[in-house]
């Protein structure tokens, strides 16, 4: 008896797919991409001359369009235009974002400061805040949480309330994200660290799920070096704060009074200048949007725009 061979698998087809999936992401933001960040975000591993021949056969198929050095699923000139003015626009903030989030890092108990959000992936609109994802030492998240934030209230004063959106919290003792989805994984790799180059190396290695999603994300070096000066100032109040005999019960306390807050804003239902729900996540280790908004609905417009471009 002859033996029944499978049936070959089409390796072109499946790149293919994988370039599809990863340009109806960027879609959903009218963000047209290069070659290179193509190669980055791809959900499986493809060298440079494979991407190019896929390219090249879904551009014939007029399923992808190549527009000014940019690949986007729509021929529209306007989202280069709007990529460049938004990338020179986000170069010019990184450099202030850069210089606050070496601030932030000077706060007790604060071990890893980046930059997230639309501004981690160098782009920025006319609405763009300046996000920061905190890392702080274990038991210590609302303590410093509270103290950065006082810094935020004082920034009205001079109108920078948006530079300072510290909105992701997590300490050391809750590296591992628990929301392992695309959007997550996205928001991961793409963050700039400032500093704390150690502690948000532990948290990608506690994140090695992302590599199911994004096999050639790597970790990103620190903007800047630890200033041994700081850090010795830094720790010698961390010390006072942690032989306080209510230092404990203090960080209980200020994680209470904020999700209470926090409970009240999102019952009334609030929103932000973007017009989204004002809502916060928290919990002893963690202080982040609830996932529930943002979160869930864009997940939902992905998935629905996947079943349009693949089928």
């Amino acid at each position: 008896m002859y033996a029944i061979q499978p049936p070959a698998i089409n390796t072109n087809k499946i790149l293919e797919a994988s370039i599809l999936r990863t340009l109806a992401w960027f879609d959903l933001f009218r963000y047209p991409i290069t070659a290179n960040e193509l190669l980055y975000f791809l959900d499986r591993p493809a060298t440079p001359d494979a991407l190019k021949k896929s390219l090249t056969q879904l551009q014939a198929s007029r399923q992808v369009y190549m527009l000014g050095g940019f690949y986007a699923l729509h021929n529209d000139p306007a989202l280069v235009i709007r990529r460049r003015k938004g990338n020179e626009k986000a170069t010019r903030m990184l450099r202030k974002a850069y210089r606050i989030g070496r601030l932030l890092y000077c706060f007790p108990f604060v071990r890893a400061v980046c930059i997230s959000g639309s501004l981690s992936k160098c782009f920025a609109d006319e609405q763009a805040d300046i996000d920061f994802f905190i890392v702080t030492s274990a038991n210590r998240l609302w303590i410093a949480r509270t103290a950065m934030h006082v810094l935020k209230k004082l920034s009205y004063c001079w109108g920078g309330q948006h530079s300072f959106c510290m909105n992701f919290y997590i300490d050391e003792q809750a590296l591992e994200i628990p929301e392992q989805n695309y959007f997550t994984a996205i928001e991961m790799i793409t963050l700039l660290p400032v500093c704390g180059e150690a502690t948000t190396n532990n948290m990608m290695a506690a994140n090695s799920w992302i590599q199911q999603y994004f096999p050639a994300a790597r970790n990103k070096e620190a903007f800047y070096t630890n200033n041994q000066r700081v850090d010795q100032l830094k720790h010698g109040i961390e010390w006072l704060i942690d032989r306080l005999p209510g230092a404990a019960r203090l960080d209980d306390y200020l994680m209470r009074i904020t999700a209470s807050r926090w409970q009240e804003k999102e019952a009334a239902g609030l929103t932000n200048m973007r017009g989204g729900k004002m809502a916060l996540l928290t919990a002893k280790h963690f202080s982040k949007p609830n996932p529930r908004y943002f979160q869930v609905e864009i997940l939902e417009r992905y998935r629905r725009k996947l079943e349009m471009v693949l089928k």
